[in-house]
């Protein structure tokens, strides 16, 4: 059993940290919701009154936060002065490259290991424990990382050197944001052409245009394995946090002289989709707005 840090206990933080609970390490937990650290208490967390207190004694720290500022401001203001060396640090946020890297040469220079661990499933993975991680660092950190993401993950990958877990992240998630809205058009299209939705999706699902958008994560309510779609769009991955991802993306893509035009245009659908009111709504329900829904 290792004492395990653990910072940021939103909808996805909550869950993680319940599931190293669960797997039989000292979890100190950190949050600025009341609330959240109710929950994490009942799941068998120690809430502590700040982050340095969660970092206190800890031989790994996990940070889910919601912005690259963020997590450059907890490491520099709280993880730096207590966490003792060797102390490994993960941060399972969704940040741009460029602080991922920085924070890892930070914590480097003060002899902490960090890899940066973004995920990928959703806040029912996230209480499932059956996440992706996309894992950036040293190949000596990511050895100490895996048992730990293990707990709380399907799938485990090393995807390269400190960043690179990021950009992985960014480029999936930019392949799902334009990938949805093509999904949601052809349903759309295939409605207006007269075919009807369930069997547009029978034989879609095993031909050439199969996505995951369309097989798991169909936009229309009633088709395929139940979806937020059902739900009315509630639950699932928020629309604002698909625009986060996408705006990093294209960014990235900036930085790099790399040519993104799906993405781009992706990015532009969402912010109006945001815009309109419904960033707090799944990325699937941009349908409406295709669909000429106020």
């Amino acid at each position: 059993m290792a004492r395990i840090g653990f910072i940021g206990l939103g909808n996805m933080g909550g869950g993680m940290a319940a599931n190293l609970a669960k797997g039989g390490h000292d979890v100190r937990a950190f949050d600025l919701s009341q609330d959240a650290l109710d929950k994490a208490k009942a799941a068998g967390c120690l809430p502590v009154e700040s982050a340095s207190a969660a970092a206190d004694g800890a031989e790994a720290i996990v940070t889910m936060l919601p912005a690259g500022k963020h997590v450059a401001q907890v490491y520099e203001d709280s993880l730096f002065g207590a966490a003792t060396p060797g102390t490994l640090l993960l941060d399972c946020s969704t940040i741009d490259v460029d602080t991922a890297k920085k924070v890892a040469e930070a914590a480097a220079a003060k002899g902490l290991a960090a890899v940066d661990a973004p995920v990928s499933g959703g806040i029912a993975a996230a209480a499932a424990g059956t996440l992706t991680f996309m894992v950036g660092g040293p190949a000596d950190a990511f050895a100490r990382a895996e048992p730990i993401l293990t707990l709380m993950g399907k799938a485990v990958i090393h995807a390269g050197s400190s960043g690179a877990g990021q950009a992985a992240k960014i480029c999936n998630n930019m392949l799902l944001g334009a990938t949805m809205v093509a999904t949601c058009e052809a349903f759309l299209l295939a409605r207006k052409l007269g075919l009807d939705p369930q069997t547009f999706f029978d034989i879609s699902s095993v031909s050439s245009g199969q996505s995951w958008s369309m097989t798991s994560y169909c936009p229309l309510p009633g088709v395929g394995p139940e979806t937020p779609a059902d739900r009315d769009y509630q639950g699932g991955f928020a629309a604002g946090l698909m625009l986060k991802d996408l705006k990093l993306a294209v960014q990235a893509a900036s930085d790099a002289n790399a040519s993104v035009p799906m993405g781009a245009e992706a990015m532009a659908l969402y912010q109006a989709f945001a815009n309109g009111g419904r960033a707090g709504l799944d990325f699937s329900g941009i349908i409406r707005m295709l669909n000429g829904e106020q």
